[in-house]
């Protein structure tokens, strides 16, 4: 009975495994992430038109009942509470309160528009700023 105690094999990784996996996974990251960034910046865009799209029906639906669109001081909160002296106001016309834009910034919104328009609503994009390209380009109802 003179047999060697066997020794209890360790589980786990060794260096070299965890470096191997470590290089792939960067890989990984390298080559999906501009893609994700890209899909990013587009989903923003998107969400931005279709908000502004919410508000231009929520602001036809206003001038309906109260035979005008919202003033530039009364502004798209119009569509969320009654504004003064407001007796054929049936709202609210959107289902939440005024959102920013997906960058957090708030909408811009005129009425009249500009160039006899009824009326415009802008987000400025990612920088806030009027004018700019991308992501920082105005998105515009019109």
């Amino acid at each position: 009975m003179a047999l060697c105690a066997e020794r209890p094999r360790q589980r786990g990784f060794t260096l070299l495994e965890l470096v191997v996996v470590l290089v792939i996974l960067g890989t990984l990251a390298a080559l999906v992430g501009p893609r994700l960034v890209g899909h990013s910046s587009d989903a923003r865009i998107t969400a931005t038109r279709t908000q502004i799209e919410l508000f231009r029906q929520g602001l036809e639906t206003f001038r309906m009942h109260m035979g005008r669109y919202p003033t530039t001081q009364e502004g798209l909160e119009a569509l969320q509470t009654a504004p003064a002296n407001s007796p054929n106001w049936k709202g609210p016309y959107l289902v939440k309160a005024v959102p920013r834009d997906p960058w957090g910034n708030p909408y811009a919104y005129r009425s009249p528009g500009d160039l006899g328009r009824d009326f415009d609503i802008v987000s400025f994009g990612s920088d806030g700023q009027a004018g700019g390209s991308g992501e920082a380009a105005d998105i515009v109802s019109w």
